[in-house]
This record gives C-alpha cells, structure tokens and sequence, in this order.
C-alpha cells in the first residue's frame, strides 16, 4: 500500500511535535511539575471546571495555566483573576495546541515565577474534540470532558480523545433533567473505548461530583510523588505577552 504525500507529511508533523513534547516533559519532571492538558469540544465546560477545581486547590497546590483559545483572552482573563500565573497563548486558525507552543508558554511563565516552585500546570486546549488529542504537548495526564448535551454516543463517533484519556468527566450533570441523555448509556461508551480511565459525572455550576473527580486527582498526584507544597508568592494574574500563532 502507498502512503499519499498528505499522509507522510502528517507523520513528519505528529514525529516533530512527539520530539518537542519529550523536551517539554523532560522539563516538567526536572521542576518536579505536573501537567494535565485539558481537552473537549466547544462548551463542553473546560474553563468552569478549572475555575472550580482552581478554587478547590487554593492553598494546598501551587499551579499555573497555559491557556489555548483560536481567538481572545476572555477564558485566560477569567482564569487570572484567580490569582494564579495565566499565560495566553492564541492559536489563530489552528484548531488545537501543540508541543511547540507549549514550549513557547513555558518561556513566558518563566519571566513570571520559577516553574520549580509549582505543583501543577494546566494546558486548557483549544475546544475541539479530535485534534488535541492527537498532539502530545509532554503532559502527564489527558483530562478529557464530555458535556450530557452532546449526546451519548459522542465517544462512540469520535474515539480518538476518549481512547487517549486517563480520566473522563462527564459535565453539566445538572441538565440531565432536561435532556434525553442517559447517564449510563454515556458511561458505558466511554467505558467501551477506554475500560482503564476515570469516569465521574460531575456539575461545575452545581460542585455536584466534584470531590470525586478531586480524589481521583489526588490519587494521580500521590502516585507521582507531588506532595503538598505551599504556593509560592507571585503576583499572579494575566502574563502578557501572551504567545499568539499565526
């Protein structure tokens, strides 16, 4: 069978960014860092729940966000007022962030605090349910987010992502009394891609399994060796420049 140009250049592409994200993890495992890089679609709940879990780990872990959008600041802005080190970074037309960007975050961050003294690094990831998924950025783990207004057989058509996860959250629970959705129809097909990662259904408006989701983070942290460090000081807030692609 012949490859199409298309295809080798594809694999060329996934080859180059899969030798960045080595870099990148080498980094964060040298600061003693852990990087979850947050994927869905579109409104699925990806900035509400790191706004939630942000707040939830105030004062026990001390964290950063790189935080992807194609357009604006508006999610970065929100995350900033949390205190926190925000680190724009705006994609254009690319549809997802990759390791290379990350990099370039990761220089932005280090004007701001030394990535040594964090706990945790968030990556929120352009809202797009394929494409993230398939550019390692050097995280530690892959949180991936599926609203019960996108339907139950959302992982079913689109596997990639939820193939991919270590954890699954299942959002916006708190609609289920107005949508046709089956919780557990949208359990099972996650389950069916995936039997080994984490499923919690859970409600950033409502908090409702948010301590789930938190132990299973916990639990992640443990395994890795991150113990509780006190934050340290920083003015936290929006870093600017922020990193745009174009």
């Amino acid at each position: 069978m012949h490859m199409s140009i298309s295809d080798t250049m594809n694999i060329s592409l996934l080859a180059a960014n899969d030798q960045q994200a080595q870099h990148n993890r080498q980094q964060f495992d040298a600061w003693g860092l852990f990087c979850i890089n947050v994927m869905s679609s579109p409104g699925a709940g990806k900035t509400i729940l790191l706004e939630q879990t942000l707040r939830a780990l105030h004062g026990a872990h001390a964290m950063a966000v790189l935080e992807g959008d194609m357009t604006t600041q508006l999610d970065a802005q929100r995350l900033a007022g949390l205190g926190v080190p925000v680190v724009p970074i705006t994609t254009g037309r690319a549809c997802h962030l990759d390791a290379a960007m990350v990099s370039t975050g990761l220089s932005l961050l280090r004007q701001q605090c030394d990535p040594a003294s964090l706990d945790l690094l968030w990556v929120e990831n352009v809202g797009n349910l394929v494409c993230p998924a398939e550019f390692a950025v050097g995280e530690h783990c892959k949180l991936a987010l599926l609203s019960v207004t996108e339907g139950e057989d959302k992982p079913l058509k689109y596997p990639v992502m939820f193939r991919e996860a270590d954890c699954v959250l299942i959002t916006k629970v708190d609609l289920l009394p107005h949508v046709p959705a089956d919780l557990g129809r949208m359990g099972h097909h996650v389950r069916q891609i995936n039997p080994h990662c984490g499923v919690f259904p859970v409600s950033a408006l409502t908090g409702a399994g948010l301590g789930d989701w938190l132990a299973w983070l916990g639990q992640q942290l443990l395994a890795q060796g991150r113990h509780h460090r006190n934050p340290p000081q920083h003015p936290g807030g929006l870093q600017r420049p922020s990193v745009t692609v174009t």
